[in-house]
Order: C-alpha cells, then sequence, then structure tokens
C-alpha cells in the first residue's frame, strides 16, 4: 500500500467489484496471513483463554470480514456465535448464500457504524486488513480523513466491545506508524506481538483491551 489507489479501499464500490469474482467456496483476499499461518497465536492469545475458549461460548465478531475462510476455520473448532460484518452487499450475499450451514451471521454494515450490534456485547473482535484499507496517504502525517475514519471505528469497536472482550487487530504495518492511529483517545490497552514466518516478511499483531473509565486497564482474563 502507499499508492494513490490506496483511498478505493475505503470504499464500498471497490469491494463491490472486486467480489463479484468471488463463489464463496475460496478467498479472493485472505489478507495478511491465513488461518492456519496465524493458528499458533490464535491458541496461545484466543483459544486457550478462560473466557474465549469454544466451550465458554463467546460472541466473536469479524470486522470486515470479506471472504476469509477464519470465520468458518473457528466454527469448524466450535465456535457457534460468530456476527461478520462487511460494507460490500456484493461479499455478505455470497457469503450468506455459501456457509448459512456453518450457522455464522453475516450482517451488511459499516464497522464506522454498527447500528445492531448492542453495547458491551462482544467478547472478541478480529480485524484482519479491515483497518489497514481505511489507511491512505503520508504513514508520517495521515491526512485528516484517515484520522477521522480509524478514529470512528475504533470508538465503535470500543463501544460494542465487553469490558473484559479482546481485540484482536493483524497488520502488516510498522507500529511505529501505528500506534498513533490506534489508541488517539487512550480508550485502549494495548500490547503487540511479531508474527515471524521463515522466508516471508513481519507482520504484528495487536491485542487491546478497554481501560476503565478511571484510565486503569480493565483485570485481564487468565489463562
Amino acid at each position: 500500500m502507499g499508492s494513490p489507489g490506496d483511498q478505493a479501499l475505503s470504499h464500498a464500490s471497490y469491494w463491490d467489484a472486486r467480489y463479484s469474482q468471488s463463489d464463496g467456496t475460496g478467498p479472493t483476499h485472505e489478507w495478511f496471513r491465513s488461518f492456519s499461518a496465524l493458528e499458533s497465536f490464535f491458541e496461545s492469545n484466543f483459544f486457550s483463554i478462560v473466557g474465549f475458549a469454544p466451550q465458554d461460548n463467546p460472541l466473536i465478531l469479524h470486522l470486515g470480514s470479506g471472504d476469509s475462510t477464519i470465520p468458518v476455520e473457528l466454527a469448524n473448532r466450535g465456535y457457534g456465535r460468530q456476527i461478520c460484518v462487511d460494507f460490500s452487499s456484493t461479499v455478505v450475499a455470497i457469503m450468506k448464500d455459501q456457509h448459512a450451514k456453518h450457522g455464522i451471521d453475516w450482517r451488511l454494515m459499516d464497522v464506522r457504524d454498527m447500528q445492531g450490534i448492542d453495547d458491551a456485547s462482544v467478547d472478541v473482535a478480529f480485524d484482519k486488513s479491515t483497518l489497514d484499507a481505511m489507511i491512505h496517504g503520508s504513514p508520517w502525517s495521515p491526512p485528516q480523513e484517515v484520522k477521522d475514519n480509524t478514529s470512528s471505528y475504533l470508538r465503535e469497536v470500543h463501544r460494542v466491545l465487553k469490558d473484559s472482550g479482546r481485540f484482536i487487530y493483524v497488520t502488516f504495518r510498522q507500529p511505529h506508524f501505528m500506534r498513533p492511529l490506534l489508541n488517539p483517545d487512550g480508550l485502549w490497552d494495548v500490547e503487540m506481538q511479531t508474527i515471524s514466518d521463515r522466508g516471508s516478511f513481519d507482520y504484528y499483531a495487536y491485542l487491546i483491551r478497554k481501560k476503565s473509565n478511571e484510565g486503569e486497564t480493565i483485570q485481564k482474563p487468565e489463562s
């Protein structure tokens, strides 16, 4: 990313055109690592955590899910409560049709305004490239549009996430560029892990939790 065309990524019409090539059986855009590449990270930071394991029946919200296979992979692991939101009507229609048997709830929705998702209802929110699609222009001094879009999005995630919940964000962008955009209002406690793979450049996974009203970090779930 970094070209003038990057700005198009934040518009639904762009993705409608791209996803019109999908039949829902395989991802056209499995951005920033497949499920298998993230599985060990999920195992230690998601599957084995008290409150987030399959037997705990957490509500998982996929933010800008596209035609990723990760929701289906999670359903196969026993996660029965999942909501996938995307602002591309094309991909939502495709995924509803192809994967109704998995019981996943696909909804047409803009992550910057998630009306229909209740306050403090989500246990795990997951983003793999959606925030990145809102970012264009200089990484040193992002345009005001970028700041407004990312801030609106992160406030909505904060609204729907439980106090004990976890927001997982995977990106390729360098941490010194992302940290100011991730927490401009001081709403979060942010931890970062590097995901490395031989023969590939690094990706970064952020484990993000709410802070209390007093500014202290909400107690982390036991692992």
